[in-house]
């Protein structure tokens, strides 16, 4: 601890957090979690702080659920007779299970318009007692028009499917891409095509594909469903065709309407493009159960491998409240507690047994439990300093040979900005070689890894603490996190008035989760829930992934 509060001396600054306030019982690995009587200050600020933020938290969610608006959802309901997304949702998913849903602040103040959560839900939930990722597009958003969010945003729901080995399922009912910024979202390897490419690959690889066409479903669009493994189309609502009605007209002047042209009677009849025809919404989601029952109830496998099966079912809850996780959340960086008042309000017992407690402290890296289900934790408050990332390195490698999942709950701090003698200079390369290391063994790690960004996410050491780039199974960031590669307040200089202010917007987490550099934003009382529901995601996975190569199922 007194190397970490000389480097924070260093850095000019005053750290709050003091060993005696956060220590752990050496014989139960219970954690002291009270609030300091040195840090009470400074919890009350960051209380405040937090509770400013969940009131924009909350405004902006509700704009996200409220899609494209009152007038978009009536005529949604009563003009097209159509059930509103989150409807649907509850049709396909078992009643009163969790639904993990992702970025769904996306899509909101971009430089083409807002897109309220990016013209799609995408998360994980349950299907017949079975984890399955899901993709539905919210048609009260621009018809349905798919923008180059709209296209990062599926992507990122079948990246997270893929790592996790879970099947999908694709709730279809879009108007096609959005002509204007075509060349933002079709031409690329990230762009609309990697959706047919990811549901290809798989299908290959044991992961069920289900599609269900309840609406347009028009252009590229209509590969979804025709790749799928198996796809549903209701009839009257769904219509399935790569150039529509006034197209045709257009082209030949033919007047036909979008039920000839393409409707669930000539697919499920003649062409063959879907597998089931349904008469109304409800049956066709209750043949994607049945779908999703039989393709994927064999290549799933509920035991867990290694050392990641759940200890036992008799889950102690953490000894402090998590509503206090609101003053743990820093306003600053000025504003930092111990990371283990954190731990014991997230983890079962406030028990943690924690790894090299007195080497590189200004990583904290330990064991514990949530609900049950074992992971290991790397917290940092403090440089990523050579001992520390040597430290992280050894941890993340015994997480890798017991199969436990890691979880990195990131504030690191910003880079400094006094000047370098020749042995400061000498320290800080012996620690870049340290932190390379870091990140090569976290980037090759197999095994699952979840971010929370608790903090701050300053520069470079937040690779090493498996940012965004390094490809985390999940990342969510508190409301309070900040993602920049410097602080903005270090820039004191009248003439970097202007990019100071940029960067203050810039590395705020909602302009982040706008953008799809996160999966989501959470109230960091919600975090154990959050986290619980991506562990058990991870036992689901299944054992015995196909050791060759197969084809993907297709229509012949």
């Amino acid at each position: 601890m007194l190397a970490l509060r000389g480097s924070c001396a260093r850095l000019g600054w005053r750290f709050l957090c003091t060993a005696a306030a956060a220590a752990v019982d050496p014989g139960h690995g219970r954690i002291d979690g009270a609030i300091p009587v040195v840090g009470r200050a400074v919890f009350e600020a960051n209380r405040q702080h937090s509770e400013k933020l969940a009131l924009r938290l909350a405004e902006l969610l509700q704009r996200s659920r409220d899609g494209g608006g009152p007038a978009a959802r009536v005529r949604h309901v009563e003009r097209n007779r159509k059930l509103l997304v989150r409807d649907r949702l509850s049709l396909l998913l078992d009643p009163g299970a969790p639904f993990l849903e992702l970025s769904p602040l996306a899509g909101f103040d971009l430089s083409y318009g807002d897109i309220p959560a990016a013209g799609c839900i995408s998360g994980l939930g349950k299907v017949g007692g079975l984890w399955c990722g899901v993709v539905a597009n919210d048609a009260t958003v621009k018809g349905g028009t798919a923008f180059p969010i709209t296209v990062a945003k599926q992507l990122r729901a079948q990246e997270v499917a893929k790592a996790c080995g879970v099947p999908v399922v694709y709730v279809v009912d879009s108007g096609g891409a959005y002509l204007p910024l075509q060349a933002e979202l079709f031409p690329d390897k990230e762009h609309g095509g990697r959706t047919f490419y990811n549901e290809a690959i798989m299908s290959a690889a044991g992961l069920a594909q289900v599609a269900i066409v309840v609406g347009s479903c028009t252009a590229g669009g209509a590969y979804i469903p025709t790749m799928a493994d198996e796809a549903v189309m209701v009839s009257g609502i769904g219509s399935l065709f790569l150039a529509g009605p006034p197209l045709v007209r257009a082209a030949t002047g033919e007047n036909v309407s979008a039920e000839q042209l393409g409707g669930a009677h000539l697919h499920a009849s003649v062409s063959g493009c879907v597998d089931h025809f349904a008469d109304n919404e409800a049956e066709g989601f209750a043949m994607v159960r049945a779908a999703i029952k039989t393709l994927a109830q064999k290549s799933i496998s509920r035991k867990v491998p290694g050392g990641s099966q759940k200890a036992d079912n008799n889950t102690e809850p953490p000894l402090y409240s998590a509503e206090e996780l609101s003053g743990l959340a820093p306003k600053s960086y000025r504003h930092s507690l111990d990371p283990r008042l954190t731990i014991a309000r997230l983890v079962d017992g406030s028990r943690l047994f924690e790894f090299k407690s007195r080497y590189g402290p200004t990583l904290l890296t330990g064991f514990a439990h949530i609900d049950s289900w074992p992971l290991g934790i790397l917290a940092n408050y403090g440089e990523l300093t050579y001992a520390a990332a040597l430290k992280g390195s050894h941890f993340v490698r015994l997480c890798e040979q017991a199969e436990i999942p890691i979880l990195f709950l990131t504030h690191t701090a910003p880079p400094p900005s006094r000047p370098l003698d020749i042995t400061t200079a000498g320290k800080e390369a012996e620690a870049l070689k340290a932190q390379g290391t870091m990140m090569a063994t976290v980037a090759c790690s197999r095994v699952p890894k979840i971010t929370i960004v608790t903090g701050n996410a300053y520069g470079a050491q937040s690779y090493a603490m498996c940012s965004r780039a390094f490809s985390p199974h999940f990342l969510f960031l508190w409301p309070n996190a900040n993602i920049c590669m410097v602080d903005p307040d270090q820039m004191t200089c009248v003439e970097h008035k202007e990019l100071r202010e940029r960067l203050h917007v810039e590395s705020s987490a909602f302009y982040s989760t706008a953008r799809l550099w996160d999966d989501g934003v959470l109230q960091p009382q919600n975090t154990r829930s959050v986290l619980s529901q991506c562990l058990e995601i991870f036992a689901q996975k299944r054992l015995d992934p196909h050791p060759h190569f197969y084809s993907p199922v297709m229509r012949f």
